[in-house]
């Protein structure tokens, strides 16, 4: 069985407050975009087998979220040794959910191969104790994500008819580290009114709270906002944490501008 994970990117995203636990409660709209890896899952008469490709996994396998999901799911339920290959396309370390997405749709998939008939809301518990946006990727539509990232509250939004293109500089960005630098606090615009608004309205009000500290800690980065602005982006953005960046457009950029612009990083354009 092959599937295909997508990304997501967080349109605004508002750390407003510490937790007790040390983690951070947030508010963001995560929206999944056309931007895809492969998960292929056979059963298999031998031992387990996970295999990625077209990316490189640093330290012990089991704590792979695509492996986690596979043995968080063994421990209450029958499952068949199966062997699972993932291409990666969605680039690591970008705030876009690749690797939550993984473990969600390998979640779904073997709830398909093993006939467990979990329904998607026990999908989605199973999926909030591998990751905090893990469970987004069950239902796979757009979300007002509060708490740490896992509290989705479905939204009736589409960005359909826009196009948006992506760029990821070679630079990696830290979650902890992100999160160490910035200053919880509530915004002025809640962002649920803000999206309410035209999308060429969304600049002056949206934002990602990690972008201050980042574009401090990371100069370099700072521009890749700034060119999307100035190839007609009508919102432009950084995804999460970092180091993604998204622009919205109201029509198709120009290809041959991204790859001058952007010479040397990823950058994907599509429509939404």
């Amino acid at each position: 069985m092959i599937t295909f994970p997508n990304a997501k990117i967080n349109l605004g995203l508002d750390i407003v407050e510490k937790r007790p636990d040390g983690y951070h409660n947030l508010e963001s709209l995560f929206y999944p975009i056309p931007i895809h890896d492969m998960l292929e899952i056979t059963v298999s008469d031998d031992e387990f087998g996970f295999t990625m490709y077209n990316a490189k996994f640093d330290g012990d396998e089991n704590d792979n979220l695509v492996v986690k999901a596979y043995n968080l799911l063994a421990k209450e339920h029958a499952l068949p040794k199966v062997r699972i290959s993932l291409y990666k396309n969605i680039p690591t370390g970008a705030g876009m959910g690749g690797g939550s997405a993984d473990a969600a749709f390998t979640l779904k998939m073997l709830n398909e191969i093993a006939s467990l008939r979990l329904s998607d809301e026990q999908l989605e518990e199973y999926a909030a104790k591998i990751g905090a946006d893990c469970a987004f990727f069950i239902k796979n539509r757009p979300a007002f994500a509060t708490g740490i990232g896992n509290v989705l509250t479905p939204v009736d939004f589409t960005l359909k008819g826009y196009h948006i293109a992506v760029v990821k500089p070679d630079i990696h960005v830290s979650t902890k580290e992100a999160y160490s630098l910035v200053s919880p606090a509530y915004p002025e615009k809640p962002l649920k009114e803000i999206i309410t608004k035209p999308v060429e309205e969304w600049k002056e009000d949206m934002k990602n709270d990690f972008e201050k500290s980042i574009f401090a800690k990371h100069p370099s980065v700072a521009g890749i906002k700034e060119k999307l602005y100035s190839m007609g982006a009508v919102y432009a953005s950084m995804s999460g944490s970092g180091s993604s960046f998204f622009g919205i457009f109201k029509s198709e950029p120009d290809a041959s501008a991204l790859e001058r612009q952007f010479a040397g990083m990823y950058c994907k354009r599509m429509e939404l």
